[in-house]
């Protein structure tokens, strides 16, 4: 199984910035507890979607949301250092509703085992 070049550059991508996260390098009060789930990359790799999710409300996650958004600079600048890439893509953070959306879907299925339609 081969992988794309974006792949691969998406990942190292987002173990450096979870690594920023958890050492604290990014300053933020608005940031709470947040995790890095993926990234993704355009193909040209000038562009970078990083996904995080949160548990809490819906203006925490909102929050955090700004303030990874807000420090997007720094941490293009702190990806130049650490990465030997030509180009540093552009980071944009995206809250991940895939969590959200998977315990709907088991919600869903548990209600209808109970109600006997399965």
């Amino acid at each position: 199984m081969s992988f794309k070049r974006s792949d691969r550059v998406g990942d190292v991508i987002k173990e450096e910035i979870a690594s920023m996260i958890l050492h604290g390098e990014i300053k933020d009060p608005r940031i709470g507890f947040v995790t890095i789930t993926h990234v993704e990359l355009t193909p040209d790799l000038k562009e970078a979607k990083v996904f995080f999710s949160q548990i809490g409300s819906e203006e925490d996650k909102k929050k955090s949301r700004n303030g990874l958004n807000n420090a997007s600079g720094y941490v293009r600048r702190n990806l130049a250092k650490r990465l030997t890439l030509r180009h540093i893509p552009t980071v944009q953070f995206v809250f991940d509703e895939s969590l959200e959306y998977s315990e709907r879907i088991e919600k869903v299925i548990k209600d209808m085992k109970e109600g006997g339609s399965l």
